[in-house]
Formats: C-alpha cells, sequence, structure tokens
C-alpha cells in the first residue's frame, strides 16, 4: 500500500472529511484488502501480548484496530448506497463476501474469545468505570451473538452462511435500485398529469430529458408501495398502472427477480440461528435487542392491530362516500386529500409553497436545533463532498467551538437507493479525537435550474425525521468507536430521529420556516390548527401499512429452518401471514412488499422493522415529557442531550431512557397518538 492512497493515513482536511477530491474507485479495493490485513495483524499483536489479558490490552486495543479498513467502509458504503454505478456494483459484489469473511476472522477467533471470556469473567474484581464496563460487556456479549463459542465445526459452517448471505443481501439490494429505475412510468402526454403541480410536472419532464425522452414525462417508483403522485393525480387509469407496478419491484420474473433471492436468504438466516441454539433467525436477533424475544413485540403489536384495521375500514367507508364507488389502493391517496379538505379544510397540495428546501432546512431544521442545544450551522461550500449535490455544512456549540459537520445530500437520482437514511463519515470519539461527520440522505424530487424546491408535508416530516438522526451522531461525546452516537440497539435507534419530528408544527419553529417561498406569508394558523385537528386521520390507513410490513418481517423470520425449507412460493406465503394477522385489507396494501424490503434483506432491520413503532412507544411518551416542561426550551434540550443523545450507545439504551424519563415508558400516548384508543 503506498501512501498515495487517500485512505491510508487520517484525513488531514477539516473534521477528518475524507478526501473526496482524491478517492478513485480504483482505490477502494486495495485499501479494503490493506485495510483487513492490516486488522488481523493488529488482533494478532493483541493476542501475542504476553502476560495477563488486561482491558487495555485487549479491549481498547481492538477499539483501536482496523482504522484503516473503517475509513474506506465507511465512505464506500455510503457512497454505494447514494450515488452507485457499474463499477461500484462489482466492486461490492467483490467486496461484500470478504467482509463477511474478515469479520468471521475476528469474531469467531477462539484465542481471542477466550481472552475476552476471562475479562468479562472478572469484570467485578478490574477496576472499570461505568463506560468501560459496558463496552467490555457489549464486546463479550457481541462476540456471543456472532457465534465465538461455537464449536469448530460450527464456526466453519458459520463462515460459509455468512459469506453466501453477505452476496444473497447485495444481490438483493441490487435487483431493487434496477428495477425501481426499470418501472418508472412514462407518460406521453402532459394532460394525462392532471392534478400535478407545477413544479411536479417541470421535475418529470426533467427526469424524461434526463433519460433520453425529451417531451415526455417520467414518473419514478419509490422504494415503498405506492407513489406520492397518487395523491393528486387525477387520471384514474395512470394511477392505477403506478400503483401497481410500485407492487412489482423485484417481482417480475425477470433478471431482477428477488423471489429466488428471498427464499435463499430465509432458509440461510434459519441454518444459521439453528447454528445458534435458537429456533428461528428473529429469536436470535432479537435476544440482544430491548424487546428481548418475539413474543414480547407480539405481544405488542397485537394490542395495536386490529384497532389499526378497523380504523382503515371505517376511513375506507368516508372515501367511498366522496368517491361514490369501491376505492382501491391507487384511489386511497386521492380521495383521501379530497375527504381531508372537507373534513378538515386541509388542501396538502396548497401548502408545499409554505414548505420551501432551504427555508424548511436553515429556519425551521436548524433553528428548531439551536433553540434546543444552541448549536449553529454554517454552509462550507469550500468543502468537496462525494457528489455534487452533497453540501456540507459546519456546526458549532453555543460557545463557539467546532461540533461537527453536517451533509446534506437530498435530491433523488438513478444511482441513488430509495428511502431516506443516515450514514456517519466519522465517528465521534474521544479515543481518537474526532469530531463527527453525518450525512442525511433523501430523495427529494429535483426541480429544474432555477426552480424552488417545494417540499410535501410529507417529505417535511422525512426532513425532520433524519435529522434525528443526524443529532444523534452530531452530539455524542463518548469515548470509543464502538459505541458513538446511533450505536445503540437497533429497536432503540429510531427514538431520537421520531422525537425530532414533534418540532414540524411547534408553534415557534413553524412560524419562523413555513412561509411562503414567493410572498414571504407565513403558513395560516387555520391550517395549522387543521393539521393538529386531523393529526389522527388516515393513521388507520398508515398503521395498517406499516404493522403489515413489521408482521411480514417477522414472519419470514420466524421460521425454522425445516420450514422456511418447504417455503416455495413468495407471494403465498406473503399473502398469508398478512392474513393470519387480521392485516389484509386490499385497498392498504404492505408498506413494503417482501421483494423491494431491503430493509430487512438487504438492510440492517432483520426482525428489526417492528422498531419503529416500538421506538415510537418511547417518543411519543417523550414528546409527553417536552409538552409537561415547557416544549423549545435550551434546559430541555440539555437534558435531552446529556442523558441520551450524547450517551450514544455507551450504557443500556432503556437505562438511558429511565434515566431521561425518570421511569419505565408507557404505551398510552401512543396509543392516543394514532387514534387507537
Amino acid at each position: 500500500m503506498t501512501i498515495a492512497n487517500p485512505f491510508a493515513q487520517r484525513s488531514s482536511l477539516d473534521y477528518e472529511l475524507p478526501p473526496f477530491a482524491l478517492i478513485k474507485e480504483e482505490h477502494y479495493l486495495p485499501a479494503f484488502y490493506e485495510g483487513c490485513t492490516q486488522q488481523l495483524a493488529e488482533v494478532q499483536a493483541i493476542l501475542d501480548t504476553p502476560g495477563a489479558a488486561t482491558f487495555e490490552n485487549t479491549i481498547v486495543a481492538l477499539e483501536k484496530s482496523g482504522q484503516m479498513l473503517m475509513r474506506t467502509l465507511l465512505v464506500f458504503f455510503n457512497k454505494s448506497s447514494s450515488d452507485t454505478n457499474d463499477a461500484m456494483d462489482k466492486i461490492e459484489e467483490e467486496m461484500a463476501p470478504k467482509l463477511a469473511a474478515h469479520q468471521d476472522a475476528i469474531n469467531l477467533n477462539p484465542a481471542l474469545y477466550a481472552r475476552i471470556k476471562s475479562l468479562y469473567d472478572n469484570r467485578e474484581s478490574i477496576g472499570l468505570n461505568t463506560e468501560d464496563a459496558w463496552l467490555l460487556e457489549r464486546y463479550y456479549k457481541d462476540l456471543i451473538h456472532a457465534g465465538a463459542h461455537l464449536s469448530e465445526s460450527q464456526r466453519d459452517r458459520l463462515k460459509e452462511l455468512n459469506e453466501e448471505l453477505s452476496k444473497l443481501e447485495t444481490q438483493f439490494s441490487k435487483n431493487v435500485l434496477a428495477d425501481t429505475n426499470d418501472l418508472a412510468v412514462l407518460v406521453d402526454t402532459i394532460d394525462e398529469l392532471d392534478g400535478l403541480s407545477e413544479n411536479e410536472i417541470a421535475s418529470a419532464a426533467a427526469a424524461a430529458k434526463d433519460r433520453g425522452h425529451e417531451g415526455k414525462w417520467l414518473i419514478g417508483m419509490v422504494n415503498f408501495s405506492g407513489n406520492p403522485v397518487l395523491d393528486s393525480l387525477t387520471n384514474r387509469a395512470l394511477r392505477k398502472k403506478i400503483m401497481q407496478d410500485s407492487l412489482l419491484k423485484g417481482n417480475r420474473a425477470n433478471e431482477n427477480d428477488n423471489k429466488p433471492v428471498i427464499l435463499k436468504v430465509v432458509k440461510l438466516r434459519a441454518e444459521r440461528a439453528k447454528l445458534f441454539g435458537k429456533n428461528t433467525h428473529a429469536e436470535h436477533v432479537i435476544a440482544v435487542q430491548t424487546a428481548e424475544h418475539p413474543d414480547n413485540v407480539h405481544a405488542m403489536l397485537r394490542k395495536i392491530a386490529p384497532a389499526a384495521v378497523r380504523n382503515a375500514q371505517a376511513e375506507a367507508q368516508d372515501l367511498k362516500k366522496s368517491a361514490g364507488t369501491e376505492i382501491e389502493s391507487w384511489d386511497w391517496g386521492f380521495y383521501t386529500e379530497q375527504v381531508r379538505l372537507e373534513k378538515y379544510n386541509i388542501d396538502t397540495s396548497k401548502m408545499r409553497p409554505y414548505f420551501e428546501l432551504e427555508s424548511v432546512l436553515t429556519n425551521g431544521i436548524f433553528f428548531a436545533a439551536n433553540k434546543l442545544f444552541g448549536i449553529t450551522f454554517k454552509e462550507r461550500p469550500d468543502l468537496v463532498t462525494y457528489h455534487p449535490e452533497a453540501r456540507a455544512f459546519e456546526v458549532f456549540n453555543e460557545d463557539g467551538s467546532k461540533l461537527g459537520l453536517f451533509i446534506g445530500d437530498f435530491y433523488t437520482r438513478d444511482s441513488k437507493r430509495g428511502g431516506a437514511w443516515m450514514n456517519n463519515l466519522v465517528d465521534q470519539n474521544f479515543l481518537f479525537n474526532q469530531l463527527p461527520v453525518v450525512v442525511n440522505n433523501l430523495n427529494i424530487p429535483k426541480p429544474p435550474a432555477g426552480k424552488p424546491t417545494l417540499l410535501t408535508f410529507s417529505e417535511t416530516t422525512t426532513l425532520f425525521h433524519e435529522f434525528g438522526h443526524a443529532l444523534h451522531g452530531l452530539l455524542s461525546q463518548v469515548k470509543y468507536p464502538r459505541v458513538s452516537g446511533t450505536s445503540v440497539q437497533r429497536d432503540f435507534v429510531e427514538f431520537p430521529s421520531q422525537v425530532n419530528e414533534m418540532w414540524i408544527l411547534w408553534p415557534e419553529v413553524v412560524e419562523n420556516y413555513a412561509r411562503h417561498f414567493e410572498t414571504g406569508e407565513k403558513l395560516p394558523q387555520e391550517w395549522i390548527d387543521n393539521l393538529d385537528a386531523a393529526s389522527t386521520f388516515n393513521e388507520g390507513h398508515a398503521t395498517t401499512s406499516y404493522l403489515a410490513a413489521a408482521i411480514l418481517d417477522l414472519a419470514w423470520h420466524s421460521l425454522d429452518s425445516e420450514e422456511a425449507a418447504k417455503i416455495t412460493d413468495v407471494e403465498a406465503f406473503e399473502a398469508q401471514a398478512i392474513k393470519d394477522y387480521g392485516l389484509d385489507f386490499a385497498p392498504v396494501p404492505t408498506r413494503y412488499r417482501s421483494t423491494y424490503f431491503s430493509h430487512i434483506f438487504a438492510g440492517g432491520y432483520s426482525a428489526g422493522y417492528y422498531g419503529y413503532i416500538w421506538s415510537e412507544v418511547l417518543d411519543a411518551d417523550t414528546v409527553d415529557w417536552f409538552k409537561e416542561n415547557g416544549g423549545l426550551q435550551r434546559k430541555n434540550g440539555e437534558h435531552f442531550r446529556n442523558t441520551l443523545l450524547g450517551r450514544g450507545g455507551s450504557i443500556d439504551s432503556m437505562q438511558m431512557f429511565r434515566n431521561f424519563r425518570g421511569r419505565d415508558s408507557k404505551i398510552e400516548p401512543l396509543l392516543k397518538r394514532r387514534g387507537l384508543l
């Protein structure tokens, strides 16, 4: 490895921002392989250390290992998810199984396990502080969860399973992106787009032109079932085509068909769970989450599901009255907007001019963060990021000291996977004295040059949500990279981001950002009041759609190895799983069908998609706390920051919540919020 590779050493740029101006595709694989070699040598040096294992020569040494590899991976996976191409896909296909094997070489090393176990067994007598003790526990339990305690033959089989699964998960993701792009709907005449805003039509024309169809309009697919344009598009036939195509992603018996991939993944995950001594993959995964066991998840979801479906059915009857006909899935959004207007005098399409991206970001999201945490933001156009559309903002503490760097990448493109997410490019930690560099990726349609970016209320919500993740990373104040920022249990990670959504309509915040992009007029108070009054409107649909996906995830991952081997029909299994839970209601499709459910088949949410609503229990309870204590005040922000956000994963997640709230969580605030009481 020569010094010419930009990953060979820590970046000398501000905040250790990766040197994107120097990074080329040919750098990734050499840096990856060299990083693996270096970390294996560092681990071997730990094992060769003379004398007894200590926290410093084992756990801290492990925390310090693999720096070059981590630099490479953080940059690569952010780039591959937000701006991929054929070359990047090939690199990922090569890298994924090798990375799985590398991680297994460390996690399944019996000598390393014995060394860490000796520390764990004597943890009470070695004088560790709270954070160190928790880190030791995390390492020990993570190794157990990875299979370090298994026999040699079991570990060998586990390595094979992990490698094969990594290949399949990469293939799944590649198939979804390719099929999502391929299923975009080309529209020949502007008349067919009646109901869409001038901005939406211009965006569709620009998208078509980018694909070589100048003079036509392109409606791109999104990662979930349905499409935002269905809310306003008057052409029912076109609505039907868009909805039906959206449900076909990865399910067309073509080169992007994910059904064979799913069947293999489910079988291999079930076999792996059996190696771990668990009945199912869900049992294995949830054992280390705050829920602890699938039964606890089902106990909560079954409190919610019947009421959610009843509400959805009642909503459908309201829509039917407005439509004068039976409601299909492609009608739901369109007539929902009409009924919303009739019942609550809310026309969300008229709100878009008040949700202009720059104002939402600067006068809304950054403003609320400043009021709560005292932090400020300064755009740094001089900093080179991984894509011309990705913008860097310097973040400062109240005293003017540097806090970190925030990168916003807001627009959709064919090279970006669907959805919205947060990534880290640098994890905050005191071990290496590093400040955080965090990224928010969204998929907002890009307007033509010179036109404003006008957001839907849903897109505004997503922006606030994802920035909640960014705050979790930016406000981290921990010693070790392993527990930095969002490195908490999977079913806890959505909690802080959901809390941040509460500020969208908070009076002081909405008054500051929701202004007409041309006139500067404030969003009318009547509309805000109506939005509040309609807060539970359409929650039956939203909850049913989400729960169907959560149940689908649990169903796939609650199969033992014998049951998994018998499944041959993905669509039939999916339909039966949703029906068995009483969530089968045709006008409300599951938010994700199996073949494009990237969260669980290509991401880190397998047997964990329930975590959104599990976290929402904590979120709703926390929102109540803020309201009870005066809302958007520095003292409240400091309490939230000091007891929870700043702690990352350095202590037990639920203990953090208790430290913040003063008690265990209650489910009633969530049921009330979703109109289920």
